[in-house]
C-alpha cells in the first residue's frame, strides 16, 4: 500500500471567524442557510463492532471522537497508525467524553471475530474504541463522502488496499475539526493538544 498522506479537502479547509487560537477549524465546505454558514457534518452510518453490536452516529452523539480507517493484514502504514492512536487513547482512557473509531476497509477478511481479538491484544475496551466493519461501500462511501478520505481496493498496492493514513478529529455535532499524520508522533502530540483544546470549546 503506497504511503498516500494527500487529503482533498485541505484545498477545500475554511477556518471559522473566531480567533485560531482559542477554537479550531472547521473542515469542509460549508453551505449557507437562512444567511448563516454550515459546515458538513459525518453522513448517518451503521457498522458492526467486534461485540457484534450495531455502531451508528448515534453512539457519538455529544462525544469528540477520533476516527481511522485501516485493516488488519495492512503490511506498511496501518501497525503504526494504530500504535498512535493507542497513544491517543491512553492518555483520554478515562474521559467518557472522548471515544475512538477505526473502520476496517477489508471487511471480507476483518470478521467480527478478528477485530475482536485485534482489540484484545491492543488491550482497549470496546466501549472506548469501537473497531468496524461492514458493506465494503458502505465503508468506502463513508471514507470519500464524509471524511474525504482514500480507501479502496489496488491489486498492484502492497496488501491490495490504498487508503489515508489520517487520524482525523470528530467534533460533538460531528463536524470534522482536524486531520493528522498517523505516522508520526510530533503529529500524534498535536492531536492530543487539539483535543484538549477542543473539549474546552462551548
Amino acid at each position: 500500500m503506497k504511503k498516500k498522506l494527500t487529503y482533498s479537502f485541505f484545498a477545500l479547509l475554511l477556518f471559522s471567524c473566531t480567533n485560531t487560537e482559542t477554537k479550531l477549524p472547521f473542515l469542509g465546505n460549508p453551505s449557507t442557510l437562512n444567511g448563516e454558514q454550515v459546515y458538513p457534518v459525518i453522513k448517518p452510518f451503521s457498522f458492526i463492532n467486534q461485540d457484534s453490536i450495531k455502531v451508528t452516529n448515534q453512539n457519538f452523539r455529544n462525544k469528540i471522537y477520533i476516527a481511522d480507517f485501516m485493516f488488519l493484514s495492512c503490511p506498511t502504514i496501518c501497525p503504526k497508525m494504530t500504535m498512535e492512536m493507542r497513544m491517543v487513547y491512553d492518555t483520554f482512557k478515562d474521559d467518557p467524553r472522548v471515544m475512538f473509531l477505526s473502520h476496517t476497509i477489508d471487511p471480507k477478511n476483518d470478521t467480527v471475530e478478528r477485530l475482536k481479538k485485534y482489540a484484545a491484544n491492543l488491550g482497549v475496551k470496546s466501549a472506548k474504541w469501537n473497531f468496524v466493519t461492514g458493506n465494503r461501500d458502505s465503508i468506502y462511501a463513508i471514507a470519500k463522502d464524509s471524511y474525504y478520505a482514500t480507501a479502496y481496493a489496488d491489486k498492484t498496492a502492497p496488501g491490495g488496499y490504498i487508503h489515508s493514513g489520517g487520524l482525523l478529529l470528530v467534533d460533538t455535532n460531528q463536524h470534522i475539526r482536524g486531520v493528522y499524520d498517523g505516522t508520526d508522533p510530533e503529529d500524534t502530540k498535536r492531536l492530543i493538544s487539539e483535543i484538549n483544546l477542543l473539549l474546552k470549546e462551548k
